[in-house]
């Protein structure tokens, strides 16, 4: 499978956790606005390989969840700010242009220096 994008995640907000029973993560780069780090998960910012599509696989750790619909604006706010949402709510329609939806899943806190892959199927 080619790698389309790869970062690592450095640290965790401690509101981070209040997000699990929504089934969501929101990813920012390290220059995140104060007021929204601490809701965040901080990765590095890195080049986006390809297009992230309907049907790619995001890896979280040694996790894998099909992705079933992406925003508008995800590569674009992906690439130069690290920002999207990550929603594991298996919708067909992005509600939000910066969201990627996956695979319905209930989600467990991460760790820092987790790997977060998206892979084409």
């Amino acid at each position: 499978m080619q790698t389309v994008y790869q970062t690592k995640i450095n640290q965790l907000g401690p509101s981070v956790p209040d997000f699990l029973g929504e089934k969501m993560f929101i990813l920012f780069g390290a220059d995140a606005p104060s007021e929204l780090a601490d809701y965040c998960l901080l990765i590095d910012v890195n080049e986006i390989n390809g297009e992230i599509e309907k049907g790619d696989i995001l890896v979280l750790g040694n996790q894998q969840y099909t992705i079933t619909s992406v925003g508008d604006i995800v590569k674009k706010n992906l690439g130069s700010l690290g920002h999207i949402t990550l929603k594991f709510n298996g919708s067909e329609t992005a509600e939000l242009p910066g969201t990627i939806h996956l695979e319905e899943s209930d989600i467990q806190m991460l760790q820092a220096g987790t790997t977060l892959q998206i892979l084409k199927k």
